[in-house]
């Protein structure tokens, strides 16, 4: 689902289910030993995406630690990031020396909770959203929006270690499948332009996925 919407650099891997019996590797048992069942099982396939991914770039099967937010430990010289939900488990990576960063979210496609909206979206976005409503309701334009500002905010953090809340990114969605992110919170380590990415939905699976990646320079 993700593959279509990188660039050659960056490798995925994705799984729709989760394969009986994949092993965890160093202290990753140790972060998920009070975890219930859904939780172990979501944890121990994204972090099989991940190394499935790595493999891609010719790297050996390593743990992926969870560092500072809980954001994915890379080994060195390499970036990525990782997503799941329902029904979804996925992970992007690329050498530091031909990305700069990536982002990547997956949700469920469907209607966000009553009242959530109003907590992420900045007044331009709602109505960006009435707008885009209008012409496409089959597309969850609010879900969309949230997977697009997690998808921000993971391609933003490893960057700057900084905290950056919804109210700090302003989203604009094209119907063609693509998206632009103004970051209203200036950083020198992030491009003055802002991100932009990709978005596709798959409707057989009720899924919605985003996707960011920073270039060099």
């Amino acid at each position: 689902m993700i593959g279509k919407l990188l660039p050659p650099p960056v490798s995925v891997a994705e799984a729709f289910q989760d394969p009986p019996g994949l092993p965890l590797f160093g202290a990753e048992p140790d972060e998920i030993s009070r975890a219930v069942p859904k939780r172990r099982r979501e944890f121990t396939t994204v972090r099989w995406c991940a190394r499935q991914a790595l493999a891609g770039l010719g790297h050996g099967p390593v743990p992926i630690l969870r560092g500072e937010r809980g954001a994915p430990v890379w080994p060195d010289g390499i970036v990525g990031s990782m997503t799941h939900c329902d029904g979804y488990r996925a992970a992007a990576v690329a050498h530091a020396s031909e990305v700069r960063g990536i982002g990547l979210d997956a949700e469920t496609h469907q209607p966000l909770p009553d009242g959530v909206l109003d907590l992420i979206a900045l007044p331009a976005e709602q109505r960006h959203i009435a707008e885009l409503s209008g012409t496409d309701p089959e597309v969850h334009w609010d879900r969309l929006l949230f997977s697009i500002k997690e998808s921000v905010y993971k391609a933003w953090f490893p960057l700057t270690r900084r905290w950056l809340g919804h109210e700090q990114a302003e989203i604009t969605m094209a119907f063609d499948g693509t998206f632009a992110a103004r970051i209203l919170e200036a950083d020198p380590r992030v491009p003055a332009e802002g991100f932009t990415g990709r978005w596709a939905t798959d409707r057989e699976r009720g899924l919605v996925v985003s996707v960011i990646t920073v270039p060099l320079g």
